[in-house]
C-alpha cells in the first residue's frame, strides 16, 4: 500500500479510535535511557496534534527529573528546529494549528520523543508526508548522538512501510501494550 493511502487510512482510524485518557509508561523510557547509557538531558518531545499519541504527562515526568524539554517549531522550506520549553512557559499556535514554543533558544536534543502517522515492525516511521522529522534529525546527527524514541498507538501499527533514502528508522517505537525495538 502506498504511503498516501497507509497515511489516509489511519489518520481517520486514529481519529475514531483516538484514547486521550492512554498514558505511555513513563518508566518504559527510563529503562530504555538506562539500557542505552544516555547521560544527556535534553529532551525533545512534541505537543499532540491531530489525535497524536499525548505524550505531555511524559514530558512533565522528564521535567520534574531536572530534564530541559524542547519542542519544534516549524520553519520555511520543510525545516524545523526543538527550542526551550517549560509546562510555565506558553505556547503559540503555528499556521498547521500545531502549538509551538515562543522561545527562540534552540536546544539539541539528546533524545528525541517522535510522533507518527504509522509504524512497522522494522521500525519504520510514516509522517504526514512533508519530511519535517526525517530532515531534522539528519542535521542534528551531524551534530551530536540522538536516540530515537517514536510514540504511537498500537493500532496505528502497519505490516510494511515502504522506504526511501530519506526515511529515517527509529531506535525505538513505544506504545500503550508493547515497546518495539
Amino acid at each position: 500500500m502506498s504511503k498516501s493511502k497507509i497515511r489516509k487510512r489511519l489518520l481517520k482510524i486514529r481519529k475514531k479510535k483516538y484514547l486521550n485518557n492512554l498514558i505511555i509508561n513513563f518508566r518504559s523510557i527510563l529503562n530504555i535511557l538506562k539500557k542505552e547509557k544516555i547521560k544527556g538531558k535534553i529532551l525533545g518531545g512534541y505537543y499532540p496534534y491531530n489525535f497524536e499519541l499525548d505524550a505531555t504527562a511524559v514530558l512533565k515526568e522528564f521535567e520534574k527529573r531536572k530534564y530541559q524539554i524542547s519542542l519544534p517549531k516549524i520553519k520555511k522550506n520543510f525545516k524545523m528546529n526543538f527550542f526551550e520549553w517549560s509546562f510555565k512557559d506558553p505556547l503559540t499556535i503555528n499556521k498547521f494549528g500545531i502549538p509551538e514554543p515562543i522561545s527562540d533558544k534552540v536546544k539539541y536534543p539528546d533524545i528525541l520523543l517522535v510522533p507518527m502517522v504509522a509504524f512497522d515492525e522494522r521500525l519504520n516511521r510514516l509522517g504526514y508526508g512533508g519530511g519535517f522529522y526525517d530532515r531534522y534529525i539528519k542535521e542534528l546527527r551531524k551534530k551530536k548522538k540522538i536516540l530515537l524514541i517514536g510514540l504511537a498507538f498500537s493500532f496505528q501499527k502497519v505490516k510494511k512501510i515502504l522506504i526511501n533514502k530519506y526515511d529515517i528508522k527509529l531506535d525505538y517505537i513505544l506504545t500503550e501494550k508493547k515497546l518495539l525495538k
